[in-house]
């Protein structure tokens, strides 16, 4: 390690110390689920948005909330409805009578942690409300331009299970998060924990304040020093690229079963994902188990399988298995 690289990794290694704070005080209130608190976090230092997918009452909403208060941050939380408008999310221009004049009253997207809850209740124009924000930073209101809150991060949430009444994402909508995180059910141990912590004691734990919106931007500079070396760069590419052309990369026996792969927006964000995760864990370099790491969240919204595939009960995870077992890491 030369002089420069040893300074680089010391300097992370303190500047990333702080998320060590707020991932206590999250665990502090969520028992296990620690792959969806790492991937909030990766996601929150990747700039990237992110997709919360799991059944009803697995703290998917509390985690992102405890999230905001151990960072410092605004906290907004929209629950989508069938009936809500594209002016309830972004804001609208209000009348007063007494003073005759129009002023703008801000949405709840204006802040830095927004919870879109069931984002697949709400019907395509809202959806595609949120989705413009999170794209552009920003929101038109009156005719004026508004920025967004800096960090600005969403986390949206979808019941897999239920879907009557419910307008799925499409596709091309769901890429513009970088993560999807599928949330699953905890081991009898830890629903023991939660059980006795929440129904038993009566004295629920709270979130404090560990850290502030600046020490996130920060770090969000501090990322594009993290090394990642050209073969890894590589190895990302190939990674995708075998996605969309199985066969050329010795998977001819999933061509079949995949009708879209990644694009190179996969590339970027499996990228800088994988940068994220070796600064969570203090590191100034991104290593091929941190791309491995990332990848299946990173992918398997991105990758999307054929009506074969659907009818043999293939999913997307499965193609994305075996293109990581076959593509060489360097």
């Amino acid at each position: 390690m030369t002089p420069d690289t040893a300074a680089v990794q010391d300097q992370i290694a303190r500047e990333s110390a702080f998320l060590a704070d707020v991932v206590k005080q999250v665990e502090g209130v969520i028992v296990g689920q620690k792959a969806l608190v790492d991937g909030m976090l990766i996601g929150l230092l990747a700039d990237g948005h992110v997709l919360l997918e799991g059944v009803p009452g697995v703290a998917k909403s509390l985690a992102v909330q405890s999230l905001a208060t151990a960072l410092g941050g605004s906290f907004r939380r929209i629950q989508f409805t069938p009936d809500l408008l594209p002016a309830d999310l972004v804001g609208t221009q209000v009348y007063n009578p007494k003073s005759g004049e129009w002023t703008v009253r801000e949405g709840p997207v204006f802040g830095n942690f927004v919870l879109a809850d069931e984002i697949n209740r709400a019907p395509a124009k809202v959806q595609s409300a949120l989705l413009e924000a999170m794209q552009e930073r920003q929101v038109t209101l009156a005719g004026e331009t508004r920025r967004l809150p800096n960090p600005f991060l969403v986390l949206a949430t979808q019941n897999p299970v239920e879907q009557d009444g419910t307008y799925a994402l499409p596709e091309a909508q769901a890429d513009r998060f970088m993560l999807k995180l599928v949330v699953g059910y905890p081991t009898k141990d830890e629903e023991m924990q939660i059980v006795e912590r929440m129904a038993t004691t009566g004295a629920k734990p709270k979130v404090e304040v560990v850290a502030s919106p600046e020490q996130v931007l920060a770090a969000r500079e501090r990322l594009d020093d993290v090394f990642v070396d050209p073969k890894l760069l590589r190895y990302v590419v190939e990674v995708v690229s075998a996605t969309r052309e199985p066969a050329t990369h010795g998977l001819a026996d999933i061509e079949r079963l995949v009708m879209f792969g990644a694009s190179p927006r996969a590339s970027i964000a499996l990228t800088q994902a994988g940068r994220a995760r070796a600064f969570l864990e203090g590191r100034g370099f991104v290593t091929p188990h941190d791309i491995k790491a990332v990848g299946m969240d990173v992918l398997r919204h991105r990758v999307i399988t054929s009506y074969e595939a659907e009818a043999e009960g293939v999913n997307s995870e499965f193609v994305i298995r075996r293109v990581f077992d076959t593509v060489p890491v360097p």
